[in-house]
């Protein structure tokens, strides 16, 4: 039996990544495939619908999975595997080097520069994390977004660097972005060095998850966890395939680092209990 994945095609590299880990897993005796959806609230509903048997989950669609799965069919997801970068991430806020502003207190008044609507990294979790500041976006700070990617759940990094590039250029007092993309704009040049500051952190989350529905075929569920937690990073074969996905190896799935990010959705409106989308401005 042909266990099936779906994966959002965010980038040109998820073709090359999953039809590399297809022929691995193929050679090592799992009879494995996959599909390629253009955003995650569909890969979500045809998961629970037992469409697709697992799916490389963003953050956001795990929890939308999680809450159709047990209000609307009765039925439990779970997360197999996540990538070691998945794990204890935060978001920063930044400001310009030479801005005034040195705590999230003081971005009272200001201009907050976004990614995308559905980004949980660059939209949902910092405007929580402004909103237990005591700080609401619309009231006591004016938000910018940039929605670039929408339905991507913030894989797309455009929103981010765009967000940054405001801040840089004077027209936004501030951003919130992934502390791996702040890293990252310092290492391809986005940002100058020394030209931006933090001036807030956000609690510790996690990021992406393999996730699996229950409908799935448990052994051969079990068969692909089990092959993918032994891939190593020595392996010629897949490492430039962890490489392309920014892993050095597997990790056993888990589900605590979601806390934040399901408090923001529920804060924020993004999704109701049993699944639906209830954010009015996001159209994937």
């Amino acid at each position: 039996m042909t266990l099936l994945l779906g994966a959002v095609a965010y980038d040109p590299k998820v073709v090359t990544i999953w039809s590399g880990f297809r022929e691995w897993l193929r050679q090592n005796g799992l009879d494995f495939d996959f599909v390629l959806y253009s955003n995650y609230e569909r890969q979500a509903e045809h998961l629970v619908d037992g469409r697709i048997d697992v799916a490389w989950n963003s953050p956001l669609a795990w929890l939308r999975c999680e809450r159709l799965a047990a209000a609307a069919r009765g039925r439990k997801v779970s997360s197999l595997v996540m990538r070691d970068t998945d794990q204890d991430l935060t978001s920063v806020f930044v400001v310009r080097a030479d801005s005034p502003r040195q705590t999230l207190a003081d971005l009272k008044g200001a201009r907050l520069a976004l990614g995308a609507v559905d980004s949980p990294q660059a939209t949902l979790i910092p405007l929580a994390t402004l909103a237990d500041a005591g700080l609401l976006a619309g009231r006591d700070v004016t938000v910018d977004r940039f929605d670039i990617g929408v339905g991507l759940h913030g894989d797309h990094i455009g929103g981010e660097r765009d967000a940054v590039r405001a801040v840089l250029d004077g027209s936004a007092d501030a951003a919130a972005i992934i502390d791996t993309n702040h890293l990252g704009f310092g290492r391809d040049g986005t940002v100058p060095p020394s030209s931006l500051r933090i001036i807030g952190q956000t609690t510790p989350f996690d990021h992406c998850n393999l996730t699996a529905i229950d409908t799935a075929p448990a052994a051969e569920v079990e068969k692909l966890a089990e092959l993918l937690l032994s891939m190593s990073y020595t392996d010629e074969t897949v490492r430039p395939l962890l490489d392309l996905e920014g892993l050095t190896r597997w990790l056993p799935g888990r589900t605590s680092g979601y806390d934040v990010l399901n408090t923001a959705v529920d804060l924020l409106g993004f999704y109701d209990t049993a699944g639906t989308v209830t954010a009015a401005d996001y159209r994937p």
